[in-house]
């Protein structure tokens, strides 16, 4: 399995998807069709979605999945795949109700790659329970890829502005860890990723993470070996 899960489309005030194109481009090695999921897309239709990220990756041959007559086939066809952010609930509600987790799964399981940032990360956890979205609608239910068993939480964030009386991100994840103590969250940090190749995970692009286990919180430093999670 060759997953790529990165915490977001842009890091700070960069282009869109720049911060990410050393990690894609080596990720796919000389893979070039690829289909890409715009399902997390509320607000954008799904072609503009899909020119955005052709935008921004011109030297990629991408279809958007949407487009596609047979779209198992075209996910077991394609060379990679690659799964955009946006509402992580929407994203899974049409996964879920067009029967394609299994899909994706079993292509990935096969040596699909697979490239996701934001909702297409938090997919990539055992559930999107730890997401940071609001659910807009109801997916059948909050399981999700299950490329690793643990929970994801994409565009981490430990600030907390001044003046700002709600509940801070690492309250809502404690708040996850206590009731299930023994599940592990990692948060992901902007311009991060995790990076699994078959049996070994990583923490990549020389940011740190954290995680959350049993109600407490770890900092994880920059390229953290975290393959004993897959055990």
């Amino acid at each position: 399995m060759q997953i790529l899960m990165l915490s977001s489309s842009k890091a700070n005030n960069s282009a869109y998807l720049a911060p990410c194109l050393t990690m894609i481009n080596a990720h796919l090695g000389q893979r070039q069709n690829v289909i890409f999921v715009p399902y997390a897309g509320v607000s954008t239709s799904y072609d503009a979605y899909t020119q955005k990220v052709q935008a921004a990756l011109p030297h990629l041959n991408i279809t958007g999945l949407h487009t596609c007559d047979n779209p198992h086939q075209a996910l077991l066809n394609a060379e990679a795949i690659l799964v955009g952010g946006g509402n992580t609930f929407h994203l899974l509600y049409q996964l879920q109700t067009q029967d394609l987790l299994a899909t994706i799964t079993g292509s990935v399981s096969n040596g699909t790659p697979y490239i996701g940032w934001s909702a297409g990360s938090n997919i990539c956890g055992a559930t999107i329970r730890t997401t940071n979205d609001m659910p807009i609608i109801e997916p059948p239910s909050f399981e999700a890829l299950g490329f690793v068993p643990c929970q994801l939480n994409p565009h981490y964030t430990d600030e907390h502005p001044a003046g700002f009386h709600g509940e801070t991100r690492d309250e809502r994840l404690l708040e996850f860890s206590i009731l299930h103590p023994h599940i592990p969250i990692i948060g992901i940090r902007e311009g991060s990723a995790l990076l699994r190749c078959d049996n070994t995970l990583t923490l990549a692009a020389g940011l740190d993470g954290v995680q959350f286990i049993n109600g407490q919180k770890s900092i994880l430093s920059a390229g953290s070996d975290l393959s004993h999670l897959l055990a």
